[in-house]
């Protein structure tokens, strides 16, 4: 079992910036993959960014430029810092765990926090 504790959410205005924190805790695989997803209202859940143990991070297309995502092995932790805020980017954000356990794929999720961005 796999713990995830997001926080760093709220309000921010247009072109403003805020960081998101995930602190895992658990069995945490040394090879798992550290992703941030969102779910704006009315829409599916979407892939933000993942990033790998290695460091190897992507980015969803509305995103590229304006958020950054990085982890700290030691201390269990991956950040989403997200600039030049726009409306659009208003979603609960989620912290998400992927990894093999016993040879299954387990997906572990935070319970979210909510993202407003607005004027």
């Amino acid at each position: 079992q796999v713990q995830l504790i997001e926080s760093g959410g709220g309000l921010a205005q247009p072109g403003g910036s805020m960081r998101l924190s995930c602190l895992t805790s658990g069995r945490t695989g040394s090879d798992n993959v550290m992703a941030w997803y969102r779910q704006a209202p009315g829409k599916q859940r979407e892939l933000v960014a993942p990033i790998t143990r290695s460091g190897r991070t992507e980015f969803t297309d509305s995103v590229k430029g304006r958020f950054t995502i990085s982890s700290d092995n030691a201390k269990n932790t991956v950040y989403l810092q997200m600039n030049s805020l726009k409306p659009e980017d208003t979603a609960v954000y989620y912290c998400n765990v992927g990894q093999y356990e016993f040879g299954r794929w387990y997906d572990y999720w935070g319970q979210g926090t909510q993202v407003t961005v607005s004027s």
